[in-house]
């Protein structure tokens, strides 16, 4: 006898029901039921036998301050990008990772909440878009470049430069780095061309929570000499 969960019902707190309707009927979600008197509202969604309960609450709810983060899985990327781009929400490539090959992008619902799709069935190399690849890794490296001008230090210009030797009158915006211990400051376009063809590259940060900050943690303190 099974005697454990039958269903779960995730349930997100919103400021208005309605317009957190009209976003999730984008991934396919339609409303079923509805309800609610003076102070209160819901909206109860499915999508197949997946459900989501919206909750309008008032006085609204205080919640964490971190957006809440939603995954889910689309039949079709594409598709669903359109609707959403369609609806006026702005949609961000995040590359093609291992558990979505079909490719993973995201969003925000009116509330803030932080919404990640991706596709489980695989694209077909030769019907890939090229462009799409290319702007999810900047979208990774314009994250970067955003830390950066908030905590300040990069140098006045990109270090690495042309495929010529010819220097590059761009601004440095990301640092990369590798395995090796080598560092360069670069600009948006030419630290793509490195992360693409220098193998062992990643993006490096300045945010102090890196290894040397750890060692600098374990390092042994001087011992107190006792005072006559």
């Amino acid at each position: 006898m099974h005697n454990g969960v039958q269903a779960q019902v995730p349930v997100l707190y919103v400021s208005d029901a309605a317009d957190a309707r009209r976003f999730y009927e984008a991934f396919g979600y339609s409303e079923v039921r509805t309800g609610g008197d003076g102070t209160s509202r819901w909206s109860y969604l499915q999508c197949g036998e997946l459900t989501l309960l919206l909750a309008e609450v008032q006085p609204r709810l205080v919640t964490v301050e971190l957006p809440l983060l939603i995954y889910l899985y689309v039949d079709d990327l594409a598709a669903t990008m359109a609707r959403l781009t369609d609806a006026g929400h702005t949609v961000e490539r995040a590359g093609r990772p291992e558990h979505a090959p079909g490719g993973e992008c995201r969003t925000t619902d009116p509330d803030g909440n932080v919404v990640v799709f991706g596709q489980r069935r695989a694209v077909p190399e030769q019907t890939r878009d090229p462009d799409a690849d290319k702007e999810a890794r900047f979208s990774l490296i314009r994250e970067a470049a955003r830390t950066v001008r908030r905590s300040g230090g990069a140098p006045a210009r990109c270090q690495i430069g042309g495929p010529r030797g010819d220097t590059c009158p761009d601004p440095a915006e990301v640092k990369l780095a590798d395995s090796w211990g080598d560092t360069v400051w670069g600009c948006l376009a030419h630290a793509d061309e490195t992360l693409l063809n220098a193998r062992g590259a990643f993006l490096a940060t300045e945010d102090g929570s890196g290894l040397a900050a750890f060692l600098c943690g374990r390092r042994t303190q001087p011992e107190q000499v006792p005072q006559p």
